[in-house]
C-alpha cells in the first residue's frame, strides 16, 4: 500500500516554536510537542485543531520529526497508521506516544496535556508468527565473561527500556532492580535472533518476573508505558540532563534537582551554585561533548596521540580502550591506555604528552591525577569504580581535515567551525599491571561486573584493574596480556568485540 499521500514526508527538522510564534502564544507544555495526521481527519480540521492546541499553549509540530513526543490521528486503522510511522525514519518510533483523537479532545478540555491512558492509545499489534525460542539459548551463561555478545543486537526494542529502567533505578539509588535490569538486558543482547513470545525465554537466566512482565508489555503494546512515564518524570528529566554535564555526578544532579533547578541555564544563572573546573568545561563544550563520537573521529584522535606518544617516548606501548575496542561505531568519549615497556618508566609520561597536547594548541582542558597504586595493599576486597594508575581526563580540539570519510565531524547543521571539541581518557598503568588495566578499561560495564563475579563467586579469587589474587594460593597471579587473566580463571578467552554485554 502506498502511503506517501497521507502527508508530505519528513524534510527538514523544523525548530520548536517558543514564546513569540504561533500568534505571540506561549508554549506553556515543553515536554510535549504534538503533531495531527491529516489523513482522514482533513486539512481544514487539521488547521482548525493545530490553531486550538497552540492557543491553549501547546507546541505543535507542522511536519513529522524527532522533535515530536505525541501523534494525534482520527479513524486511522492501527496497523496503516504504524506502516507508515516507520516508514519516516525516525531514529526511535516506540518512544511516539501514538494516540486517538480523543485524548486530544480531553486535554483541550483540561487546557493541559492529560494522562496519557490505554484508551487513548493506538496501539501496534504485530502478528506474531514464530514463538520458538532463539537457537543456541539453551546453554546461555548466568554470567556476561561466558556468553559472547557482539554489537548486532537483536533484541534492541527491549534493551532499550531495560536499560532507561537501569538508569532510572540507579538515581534512585535501587541498586537491586538497577543491577536486575542491566543484567536482563546483557542476556537478550546475546541472544541469536529476536525473541517474539514469552515462551521463547524460559529457561534463560536473569530474566526474573518484573523483566518478563516489561517485555510482555512491549510485546503486546509495542512499548512499555512504565518508562513512558519515567520520561515524562520531571526529576529524572532534570537529574538525565545534569549528569549529561561533564563532571556532574548523580549525587551533584540531585543536589541542584532539590534546590528547585530544572535546566542548565538555570545553573548557570544561579549565584550560589560554584562550580569546579571540570564542570566548567563541561558547561563551557557542552554542545560538542554531549555528541556522540563516531568511529572515524576516534581513529583521528587515537592517530594524534599515537604520534604525540612516540615522539616523546617511541618504545611506549599504546592501545585504544573502551566501547571502540569492543567494535562499536558511535562513543562518548575515546579512552587509551600506555605504559613503558620497562618498569618505572611510565612514571611522568602522562605529564610530558600533557605538554605536548598544549604545545600543539590543542588542549582545551586537562585534568591530571597522579597514581596512587601501592602493590603492598593488594588485593583489594573492595572494587573501586575508578582505579588508582595515573590518569588524565583531556578535552581535546579536533579538526575537521584530521577526520577521513564523507561525514567528517560529527557537528550541528550550520555549524560553519572547522573543529570539535571531543573528550579523551589516557590512563598509564605499569606495564606489569597492564594486561589487567586493559581488561578493566575495554569494558563493558557488565562484562567487568560479571568477570569479577564469577572469579570471586566461582574460583574464589579477586579480581579488579590492578591484579587477580588466588585467595586459596594466597597469592596474585601474574599476567602478560588479557588470555593470561582467562586461562588463570579456567575461562574461554573472549575477543573484546565480543564482550559488548
Amino acid at each position: 500500500m502506498n502511503h506517501a499521500g497521507m502527508l508530505a514526508r519528513v524534510k527538514k527538522r523544523k525548530r520548536p516554536v517558543e514564546a513569540g510564534a504561533q500568534g505571540q502564544v506561549e508554549v506553556k507544555f515543553k515536554e510535549v510537542t504534538l503533531y495531527l495526521v491529516e489523513r482522514k481527519m482533513g486539512s481544514s480540521r487539521r488547521n482548525f485543531l493545530t490553531s486550538l492546541a497552540r492557543s491553549k499553549g501547546f507546541r505543535v509540530e507542522d511536519v513529522l520529526s524527532d522533535d515530536v513526543t505525541h501523534v494525534v490521528a482520527e479513524d486511522n486503522q492501527a496497523e496503516v497508521l504504524w506502516a507508515w510511522l516507520m516508514g519516516h525514519g525516525l531514529r526511535d518510533v516506540s518512544r511516539l506516544a501514538v494516540l486517538d483523537i480523543s485524548w486530544f479532545t480531553d486535554s483541550m478540555r483540561e487546557a493541559r496535556p492529560v494522562r496519557v491512558e490505554t484508551r487513548h492509545r493506538i496501539q501496534n499489534t504485530p502478528t506474531v508468527t514464530d514463538c520458538s525460542p532463539p537457537n543456541a539459548v539453551a546453554n546461555v551463561s548466568q554470567y556476561a565473561c561466558q556468553r559472547r555478545t557482539t554489537t548486532e543486537n537483536h533484541n534492541k526494542i527491549f534493551t532499550d527500556v531495560m536499560e532507561e529502567l537501569a538508569e532510572s533505578s540507579e538515581f534512585n539509588e535501587s541498586k537491586g532492580p538497577c543491577l536486575a535490569f542491566r543484567q536482563a538486558a546483557s542476556v537478550l543482547k546475546s541472544l541469536p535472533s529476536a525473541v517474539h513470545c514469552l515462551e521463547a525465554i524460559q529457561g534463560l537466566p536473569c530474566l526474573g518476573e518484573h523483566t518478563k512482565a516489561v517485555m510482555e508489555e512491549i510485546l503486546t503494546f509495542g512499548r512499555s508505558f512504565k518508562v513512558e512515564e519515567i520520561r515524562c518524570d520531571e526529576r529524572y528529566q532534570a537529574l538525565k540532563l545534569f549528569t549529561s554535564v561533564f563532571g556532574v555526578g548523580p549525587k551533584t544532579a540531585e543536589k541542584w534537582y532539590r534546590r528547585g533547578l530544572r535546566s542548565l541555564k538555570e545553573i548557570l544563572t544561579e549565584p550560589n551554585i560554584q562550580l569546579n573546573r571540570m564542570q566548567r568545561a563541561g558547561f563551557l563544550y557542552y554542545s560538542d561533548i554531549s555528541k556522540a563520537v563516531s568511529k572515524a573521529e576516534a581513529k583521528a584522535l587515537g592517530c594524534i596521540i599515537e604520534e604525540t606518544v612516540h615522539w616523546i617516548a617511541p618504545d611506549a606501548i599504546l592501545a585504544l580502550t573502551g566501547g571502540f575496542r569492543r567494535g562499536k561505531e558511535y562513543g562518548h568519549d575515546v579512552d587509551f591506555l600506555l605504559t613503558m615497556p620497562e618498569m618505572g618508566k611510565e612514571e611522568g609520561l602522562l605529564l610530558h604528552v600533557i605538554d605536548r597536547l598544549r604545545d600543539q594548541g590543542i588542549l582545551l582542558y586537562c585534568e591530571y591525577q597522579g597514581s596512587t597504586f601501592d602493590v603492598s595493599k593488594l588485593p583489594s576486597c573492595r572494587f573501586e569504580d575508578m582505579d588508582s594508575f595515573q590518569k588524565c581526563f583531556l578535552i581535546l580540539r579536533l579538526e575537521q581535515g584530521q577526520v577521513e570519510g564523507e561525514r567528517g565531524l560529527q557537528r550541528d547543521p550550520g555549524d560553519s567551525r572547522g573543529w570539535r571539541a571531543v573528550r579523551v581518557d589516557l590512563v598509564a598503568p605499569p606495564v606489569d599491571r597492564y594486561a589487567f588495566a586493559l581488561l578493566g578499561w575495554t569494558g563493558s560495564r557488565q562484562f567487568g561486573r560479571d568477570l569479577r563475579t564469577f572469579a570471586q563467586k566461582e574460583r574464589q579469587m579477586l579480581l579488579d584493574n590492578h591484579a587477580l589474587y588466588d585467595k586459596t594460593k594466597k597469592l596474585c597471579l601474574p599476567a602478560t596480556t588479557e588470555k593470561d587473566i582467562f586461562a588463570h580463571l579456567g575461562l574461554e578467552y573472549v575477543e573484546p568485540w565480543q564482550r559488548n554485554a
